[in-house]
């Protein structure tokens, strides 16, 4: 008898052994757990729980061409995985609102255009943000926004279109460099660098231009509406660069602040409630690709070759 109580009293104490490993065990499994869904949910751009404003970055020149991130660049997405991105915010039910963080001089008028679509597609409550800087095509994106906030001092406006060109016909001159064109029109070699351009060219290219530049006046009438300030906001269309307090002044923007300013009013349009901005959920929408790694001598390549030198309009 003495024997076999013996023995039960080992196996419970064996039991018993066991029990603080199995706890521990179980919250173990727990915290895996916890940080596997954190993982998924930053792979996925979404929130831990709950409703977010989806913050994306428009960083550097607006331009057509991604260029791969390298360890000599953080990298670039073109406009139109940018407009990709931002067009698919609206098939996000997790996403309440858009905060839009502009620092960008601006680019290609190809490239703003079509980001500026992807940002008047949005079906969510948005907000733009003037970081540093968001001259011409950094502005022009921000117009279909719902509402714009500047820091005081970012540099913003710089409105209208530039093309650029080159001559070196003197310099040929000089080296004795002779080019023979054949062309099937006289204005097929317009911008020829070896060669003086003709009124008529000057005067082509200078419509276009025009063209462009009365396209962006026409959607920032047309999305400001009677939020812009005249004669004020006419003087500032000869392409002058304007502090923050300038462009609030000639309506441009509407309010003069931080990014947790702009994130609190982004949250206000969704009808998010919080107390204070570190309650408001943000969920951060890649726009630049990731590294490759220390040896992507493609990378590299691409961004030594990503400029192109041919003629092209441009929003800076």
């Amino acid at each position: 008898m003495t024997e076999r109580k013996y023995s039960r009293t080992s196996k419970e104490k064996s039991e018993g052994t066991k029990l603080p490993y199995l706890v521990l065990a179980f919250f173990s499994l727990g915290f895996i757990a916890l940080v596997a869904i954190a993982l998924i949910s930053i792979v996925l751009e979404g929130p831990f729980m709950g409703q977010c404003v989806a913050v994306v970055e428009i960083n550097g020149e607006i331009t057509t061409d991604s260029i791969p991130a390298s360890i000599l660049s953080e990298g670039t997405y073109g406009s139109y995985e940018l407009s990709k991105k931002i067009s698919a915010l609206n098939e996000r039910e997790e996403i309440s609102a858009v905060l839009l963080v502009v620092n960008s001089p601006g680019g290609s008028v190809v490239a703003s255009d079509e980001i500026y679509r992807a940002v008047d597609s949005l079906d969510k409550p948005t907000v733009a943000y003037f970081r540093e800087v968001a001259a011409s095509g950094g502005y022009y994106i921000s117009t279909p926004a719902d509402y714009i906030i500047s820091e005081p001092n970012a540099l913003t406006g710089s409105i209208g279109t530039i093309m650029y060109l080159m001559e070196f016909s003197e310099l040929a001159d000089n080296i004795g460099v002779k080019e023979i064109t054949v062309t099937s029109g006289d204005m097929k070699d317009i911008g020829n660098p070896l060669r003086n351009m003709t009124e008529e060219e000057q005067a082509l290219l200078y419509e276009i231009v025009m063209e462009s530049f009365q396209d962006f006046k026409s959607k920032i009438t047309t999305h400001r509406g009677d939020k812009l300030k005249y004669p004020y906001f006419n003087e500032i269309l000869d392409g002058r660069v304007l502090s923050g307090r300038m462009a609030f002044r000639a309506g441009l923007v509407d309010e003069l602040g931080s990014r947790e300013d702009a994130l609190m009013i982004a949250a206000d349009l969704a009808g998010l409630e919080y107390e204070s901005v570190s309650d408001i959920e943000t969920c951060t929408i890649r726009t630049a690709p990731e590294s490759a790694g220390l040896f992507d001598m493609h990378s590299f390549l691409d961004g030594i070759f990503a400029k192109d030198t041919s003629p092209s309009l441009q929003y800076r």
